[in-house]
């Protein structure tokens, strides 16, 4: 069974492609249980999100529930906040209540942030595994091929036992995060990455098609019953040797 599913659009096509993918999977999950289990993440796919899903007018955003994948340990008028991103950017356009979009709380002490965000999706409906099953987790890839805050070589890419991990070290500042694990994002019904321009193409060919001893971390979403969909433009799909 294919565990991934590549699409290669012009660049102008990327985020309706996008946008649409995540709309459509919001109405399935609605019709079927009642709710949207989202996970987020910061850059561009957080741009895409926020301006091309505020236009499209048939989504229940009050059945929408909005968890970030991982999130910077910073007060929520820094600009390096992911929450802050989002509710400037989103709240106000659409009718999700604010009280959806479940933040971190910053003013506790960095492991306690960890779990009382794992406090948090543990709301979400659990799967055979015991685990949080997100409807879809949006996820980005790094220029070293870090997702979330699992960055290559990191004691964390090898976390079982927490949902959301605290990291203080983190290679890329600010060095206070936390992150969901590879458990939870691999139980997830379905993800995607968002990766435009040739400055990805070569870490995207090791992602998608490289056979390395150590996965990075990009490659080790592997969902258990689910596909992971790559949307990229030509630019950044020029160095991957498959047919898509």
């Amino acid at each position: 069974m294919a565990s991934k599913k590549v699409h290669i659009l012009e660049d102008s096509e990327v985020p309706s492609a996008v946008c649409s993918f995540i709309a459509e999977l919001s109405r399935n999950a609605v019709q079927e249980k009642g709710k949207f289990c989202i996970g987020v993440s910061g850059g561009s796919a957080a741009k895409i999100f926020c301006n091309g899903l505020s236009t499209i007018g048939d989504l229940q955003w009050d059945k929408w529930h909005i968890y970030f994948c991982d999130e910077r340990v910073v007060d929520f008028d820094n600009a390096d906040s992911t929450y802050k991103f989002y509710k400037e950017n989103l709240l106000g356009k659409v009718s999700l209540p604010e009280s959806q979009l479940y933040a971190i709380d910053p003013s506790l002490p960095l492991e306690d942030v960890a779990k009382d965000y794992a406090k948090k999706i543990d709301a979400i409906q659990k799967g055979e595994s015991g685990l949080p099953v997100f409807d879809l987790l949006i996820l980005g890839m790094g220029p070293d091929g870090h997702t979330c805050s699992l960055f290559p070589g990191h004691k964390l890419l090898d976390e079982t036992s927490l949902t959301v991990a605290p990291i203080r070290d983190s290679p890329k500042p600010p060095p206070c995060r936390v992150t969901l694990t590879f458990p939870v994002i691999n139980v997830a019904k379905s993800a995607l990455f968002v990766s435009m321009g040739a400055s990805k193409a070569e870490m995207l060919a090791r992602v998608l098609e490289g056979n390395e001893c150590e996965p990075l971390p990009a490659a080790r979403v592997q969902l258990t019953n689910g596909l992971v969909h790559w949307f990229l433009d030509k630019a950044a799909a020029t160095q991957l040797k498959a047919k898509y």
